[in-house]
């Protein structure tokens, strides 16, 4: 004020003071507007900053990876956020995500989440009791069974009937989880229409994709476990290579792969993909239900997440569902949309844990 008045007359410093009060208004009415600017962005967003999503895989080349970058691009944009895919694995990723309740720390994985748990499989917990269930994101369509090109097993029915008249059919898989369900439902299948033949059917344990491929490869399986992703390349080689495939089952739902691209995947178009899924091919799972499996992806959080944190992944992803890029992106990566809010995601796949518990304790 007395820097503004020696400036002015001396009959006029009232007039300075006036306009010196005017100023110092302004000024406090500007500070005051950026503060409460800045408090109405800070308050916009219950989910800031860098956010960290886990993921239960360690392959920065697998499905699991692929599908978290795609989400975690969209959050990016949708609430101003900086997000970073870790691979990190299972076991890693629940003790990681335990720790922070924060919500910088979010985790994406599949239904081994919960089969792991089913199967006893160290490290692994019910995710219901101990964390909490976001919204699914995607399906990966590609879970299937293989067999050389030139085996005596043509089809899954070939396969069950063998086992059914006592002959010892072997299947690679890596247990515990989605690699071992479509086995488990194979067994349960034999025991329900041929109490006791069940036992014909004999798991491989082994561990990589590229493991059970060298087992079918030695003729130390007859069926394995793997992918349309991983494993589509091999049935289109020539007859007469020893590395040559063929599909005899995908355990995803008919309308599951009617979503794929008409493309499908590789060389391997939609409508040959459809011929290995129900009901061309079925596997029994009680007297009026076939088994079916499709593997998806979800976000689980720390059970004492803020749940307005909850709430507003649930918004962002469900107006990102709505624009529709997002479905571009995943089905150009040979996943199926599949979204569900955090409350339906929780129901959808407790509702599935259920169904594998029953096909699981069957055979053991």
């Amino acid at each position: 004020m007395k820097a503004l008045n020696s400036f002015l007359p001396r009959g006029e410093n009232m007039l300075g003071k006036n306009i010196a009060a005017k100023l110092k208004g302004v000024l406090i009415a500007a500070v005051l507007s950026t503060v409460a600017t800045t408090s109405a962005m800070a308050a916009e967003h219950a989910l800031r900053g860098n956010v960290r999503i886990v993921i239960g895989s360690t392959s920065t080349g697998g499905d699991t990876y692929q599908i978290s970058n795609i989400v975690a691009n969209q959050l990016e944009k949708k609430l101003d956020l900086n997000v970073k895919v870790d691979a990190v694995g299972a076991s890693s990723a629940f003790r990681i995500l335990s720790r922070d309740s924060r919500g910088h720390t979010l985790m994406i994985f599949h239904d081994q989440s919960y089969l792991g748990d089913l199967y006893g499989v160290p490290g692994y917990s019910n995710i219901f009791d101990d964390y909490r269930i976001g919204p699914t994101l995607a399906i990966n369509p590609g879970n299937a069974y293989l067999v050389a090109r030139n085996s005596p097993y043509k089809s899954m029915d070939d396969v069950m009937n063998a086992a059914a008249e006592g002959k010892r059919v072997r299947v690679a898989i890596q247990p515990g989880g989605v690699s071992e369900i479509g086995f488990s439902a194979m067994k349960n299948a034999l025991k329900l229409q041929h109490p006791g033949k069940e036992e014909n059917l004999v798991a491989i344990n082994t561990g990589s994709q590229s493991d059970k491929n060298q087992q079918l490869f030695n003729d130390q399986a007859d069926v394995i476990n793997g992918s349309v992703q991983a494993n589509g390349q091999f049935t289109h080689l020539p007859a007469d290579d020893q590395k040559a495939m063929r599909f005899i089952w995908l355990t995803a739902n008919h309308d599951t792969i009617k979503q794929a691209p008409e493309s499908g995947y590789g060389k391997t178009g939609r409508e040959e993909l459809l011929k290995y899924v129900e009901p061309n091919v079925t596997v029994a799972m009680g007297k009026d239900a076939n088994f079916t499996f499709d593997k998806e992806f979800f976000f689980l959080y720390n059970k004492d997440m803020d749940p307005e944190i909850v709430n507003e992944i649930d918004q962002a992803l469900s107006e990102i569902y709505q624009n529709g890029d997002i479905q571009k992106a995943e089905k150009k990566a040979f996943f199926i949309p599949d979204f569900r809010k955090s409350d339906e995601s929780e129901k959808h796949l407790k509702q599935k844990m259920a169904e594998y518990r029953k096909v699981i304790n069957n055979i053991q």
